[in-house]
């Protein structure tokens, strides 16, 4: 549908320069095609019990697949938890296993790598970042709009404009940073405790040497005060005018900043670094005590991706979303519990700011200051209660039973397939959210494009709309595809889209060439762009051991990768090292004897400093990556700074402390759904209505997985479908 889709704009396209962006595209899109033709589904119909399962859907209503962090003490965060900080100890304090024996299976720590800290790399935020209307008000962010057109239509820099009183200097810092950088031409100026704005007399000076947007880059870029970083302004051929911007900025900025010029194939432009001693001010212990504030909270959000309660939080109180550090990322469409640490934000400014979190979704409680950030990937797991209605055996055949003889079929299957599942676990595969559910091209696609270095298509991908699709975001990547016209586009893209705007920024100001797209990719977060190429190597993970357990069965076999717990030792970190005396490879003694249980099997995730297994599986590894044209990837994309190292997952999976209830609902209204800010009381989530009928059936069930481990993927098991 969506190939036929782009045949049709190619046919109406009058430009060739436009026909040729949308041929570029197509050929993309072909080549992903036939990926996926060839393996259609991310997540292999393949499982380690036999039972016959059953039909039902989940997340029909909010509340009924509910996630609750369990730190790293072993402890539930949640509303009701004691008062006291997020775990950072390194002590570990395990729930009790229903199954004894599974104790020591899964002592390889879960990768984490789609949960990559954002603040691996440094990038300037974009405008967007900031939300003047959350952090001064509708009312005043209004004001100093006007204000702005009236400095520019009235050619002063005498005008000035009370942004108002400000009692609370971490909530000073945050309007001034804010408004600087949303107009990087206005000054603010703090008599306390009120903000005053006037327009920036250096801006206007250097506006009329380079374009407003370079003027507007370069003020953003002396803010930001990244060490080690440069600002390029554009080509200037014209020597006695580089001169002149080279006096301004010695005269100007000469203690923050050196510039020089560089010929780059017949081109001369002005390139500007921070100096590495240079520094505008020195720091006081007043501001470093600011800087070194951390403020812990617990967070329940409704259906809100973390990183999306993240932005909108980062922007009502004036800080970057790389300020907020996590142990985790927790689904989108579910009421998630999970702890946070805030950086240079004091508990009584998040305090005041509760309430209007509520309203978007987002529930803050514990709110106590701490010493340090959380660290990502510092939990046990979490825990989950799951609702699973309109409850149905497998086949035909049964839709005709009568009611009584159903309810007794269906306790009899429920029963078998989670004892089943209890008992033996279930085939760790990433769940499909890690590949994106809706998305016409699919993040392991665009995986594997960053993978080949194939920067151009990575970015076509990228932007390729939803099938069907005609909201304001698919409208403007439609147009992108159609025209290649980045600013046009970041002209149409929504303003809440805050990937695709920084890159269509870094498009705009670089070219849609191959430097310019890799431009594009740099602009984004380190863990944002890692998540692309994690997630091919994910859908790697999951054919493989498919694959495994198809072809060697359900026992160990030699070359087997297995890891051995020495006593007294924690959990293995998933550094991939080859080297690690932990990973052991099973001998044909060590088969013959049955010394090792699959649930203690690993399979590697692909990388460039993982051990493969010495068996087929090894031969199958070499075959599929080089079948994707990356035989001789060495899994570092140096233009992108991304290195995958690899590691290991556990094969097998169990949940822990397992229970689940058979009822028989009445008709069930409310729950709810938040989204947008607005709240929906019509009791659907997955947009089909709940139907309450007498006589259907609910599954409840309760239980722990230990971090990167995916409830969907347990249900899958216990059901034998997708739920």
């Amino acid at each position: 549908m969506l190939r036929s889709e782009l045949l049709s704009l190619l046919r109406q396209v009058p430009h060739e320069d436009e026909k040729q962006h949308l041929v570029k595209t197509l050929q993309c899109l072909d080549e992903v095609t036939m990926k996926q033709d060839s393996c259609a589904a991310n997540v292999p119909a393949c499982f380690i019990s036999t039972h016959e399962g059953f039909l039902g859907s989940i997340k029909n209503l909010i509340k009924d697949f509910v996630v609750t962090e369990i730190d790293i003490n072993g402890q539930y965060v949640n509303i009701a938890a004691e008062t006291q900080p997020p775990a950072c100890a390194s002590s570990h304090k395990y729930n009790e296993t229903s199954a004894k024996h599974w104790e020591n299976k899964h002592s390889v720590s879960q990768d984490n790598d789609d949960e990559a800290d954002y603040g691996a790399d440094v990038t300037i935020p974009s405008p967007c970042s900031f939300d003047l209307s959350v952090i001064l008000g509708q009312s005043v962010s209004e004001e100093l709009e006007q204000f702005v057109l009236t400095l520019k239509d009235e050619n002063t820099t005498k005008q000035e404009l009370s942004l108002g009183y400000f009692s609370d200097k971490h909530h000073r810092a945050n309007v001034h940073r804010a408004v600087r950088h949303r107009f990087p031409f206005l000054m603010t100026v703090t008599i306390q405790p009120e903000i005053r704005v006037r327009e920036d007399p250096d801006y206007r000076e250097l506006s009329q040497l380079v374009t407003e947007d370079e003027a507007e880059d370069f003020f953003r870029f002396i803010d930001a005060k990244v060490r080690g970083s440069s600002y390029t302004f554009g080509p200037d051929d014209n020597k006695e005018h580089r001169t002149t911007v080279h006096h301004f900025l010695s005269r100007r900025f000469g203690k923050l900043v050196e510039a020089k010029s560089f010929n780059d194939q017949g081109t001369t432009a002005i390139t500007v670094r921070l100096r590495e001693q240079g520094r505008p001010k020195k720091r006081t212990t007043e501001d470093r005590k600011e800087e070194e504030v951390y403020t812990a909270f617990t967070l329940c959000k409704e259906n809100l991706e973390t990183l999306e309660a993240i932005s909108y939080m980062a922007a009502a109180l004036g800080v970057l979303p790389s300020d907020f550090t996590y142990a985790g990322i927790k689904d989108k469409r579910a009421i998630t519990y999970q702890s946070m640490v805030v950086k240079k934000v004091s508990p009584q400014r998040l305090k005041e700011k509760a309430a209007e979190f509520e309203k978007r979704g987002m529930r803050l409680s514990q709110i106590i200051s701490v010493s340090e950030p959380l660290r990502l990937g510092r939990l046990q797991g979490n825990h989950f209660d799951l609702v699973v209605r309109d409850l149905r055996p497998h086949g035909a055949s049964d839709t005709h039973s009568s009611g009584a003889n159903t309810h007794t079929r269906l306790a009899a299957l429920i029963k078998e397939a989670v004892e089943n599942v209890k008992a033996r676990g279930f085939v760790n595969y990433y769940g499909p959210q890690r590949f994106g559910t809706v998305q016409s091209v699919q993040s392991d696609c665009v995986g594997l494009a960053l993978l080949k270095e194939d920067m151009v298509g990575a970015v076509r991908l990228f932007f390729t709309p939803e099938e069907g699709g005609d909201d304001p975001q698919n409208q403007a990547k439609r147009h992108f595809l159609q025209t290649g016209n980045a600013k046009e586009c970041l002209a149409l893209m929504p303003l809440s889209k805050a990937r695709e705007r920084l890159m269509l920024r870094a498009l705009n100001r670089y070219g849609t060439g191959p430097d310019g797209c890799a431009q594009a990719w740099l602009s984004l977060p380190h863990s944002t762009r890692v998540f692309y190429p994690h997630a091919y190597c994910s859908r790697v993970w999951n054919e493989a051991v498919a694959h495994r357990l198809t072809t060697l069965g359900h026992s160990v076999r030699r070359g087997d990768l297995v890891w051995i717990q020495q006593q007294g030792q924690k959990k293995l970190e998933d550094t991939g090292e080859t080297s690690s005396p932990q990973i052991h490879v099973v001998t044909d003694q060590e088969e013959q004897e049955g010394v090792y249980t699959l649930g203690q099997v690993l399979l590697p995730m692909p990388g460039n400093t993982v051990k493969y297994p010495e068996n087929s599986m090894g031969s199958w590894f070499q075959e599929r990556l080089a079948s994707d044209g990356l035989g001789d990837c060495r899994f570092r994309v140096g233009s992108l700074k991304l290195n995958l190292p690899g590691c290991y997952r556990p094969l097998l999976a169990c949940p822990r402390n397992f229970r689940y209830k058979l009822n028989r609902p009445s008709c069930e209204v409310g729950g709810g759904e938040v989204s947008g800010g607005s709240r929906r009381s019509d009791g659907q989530l997955n947009g089909t209505p709940v139907e309450g009928k007498e006589d259907s059936l609910t599954l409840t069930l309760n239980f722990d997985l230990d971090s990167s481990c995916y409830a969907t993927i347990c249900l899958r098991e216990i059901m034998k479908c997708d739920p």
